[in-house]
């Protein structure tokens, strides 16, 4: 870099004049190259992305009745078109769900993948938006009730190869959704709660006896 800004300096302002032209006409040619700057200028900025996963924060429940159960706060959040692939981030959406809000800021702080980073910080914002906008009272009380993954913008470019070869190369984005709902966490989000030895017992004679014996009375 050195050696280049010393051979600049030795030319004459004729010399100089001539390099500047040269760069202003090849600018544009520059910008017509497939890069993700020059496509993301090419799309069609009316087309935002998903917006009915918001709606469902205007949402408005009738009033409950004393003896019922008091409704859960909830609050959705999303972030769309991310530079990622939606294959890797759903092992992360996979990861935090079921977790508690600290205890999933805490785990992603660890996670050296990039999704992570998007995830943590859309986590942190639907928190912010809970406290503030849906009269959540303790940000600590939430936990992650759902989170998923949605194909984003699909931009397909020409790789060069040797020998004048060229192959298909996909840039790929994807949107991510959660919803942190009040309360703590189930103990057993996917699978359901182990049974006991009698539970077990129980349940296997329960199906000795649903028992039928095909072609009979």
């Amino acid at each position: 870099m050195s050696s280049l800004v010393r051979q600049i300096a030795r030319l004459n302002l004729t010399q100089r004049n001539l390099l500047q032209n040269s760069v202003k006409l090849l600018a544009p040619v520059s910008n017509s190259l497939h890069t993700t700057a020059a496509l993301n200028a090419k799309w069609n900025k009316a087309n935002q992305g998903p917006r009915k996963w918001l709606e469902y924060n205007k949402i408005v429940h009738p009033p409950q009745k004393p003896d019922e159960e008091p409704r859960k706060a909830y609050v959705c959040h999303m972030r769309t078109n991310i530079k990622y692939s939606p294959d890797k981030m759903w092992y992360i959406a996979s990861f935090v769900r079921g977790m508690s809000v600290d205890e999933a800021v805490k785990q992603l702080s660890f996670v050296l993948k990039k999704g992570a980073t998007h995830v943590k910080e859309v986590i942190l914002e639907a928190q912010e938006m809970a406290v503030r906008q849906h009269n959540v009272e303790y940000k600590s009380n939430l936990w992650i009730a759902e989170s998923f993954v949605g194909k984003g913008r699909y931009f397909r470019g020409i790789r060069r190869h040797a020998r004048g070869r060229q192959g298909r190369v996909e840039y790929k984005h994807c949107h991510y959704f959660v919803r942190l709902e009040e309360g703590q966490p189930p103990k057993d989000y996917y699978l359901p709660a182990a049974q006991s030895p009698e539970q077990q017992l129980e349940k296997w004679i329960q199906e000795m006896r649903s028992r039928k014996v095909i072609n009979s009375l």
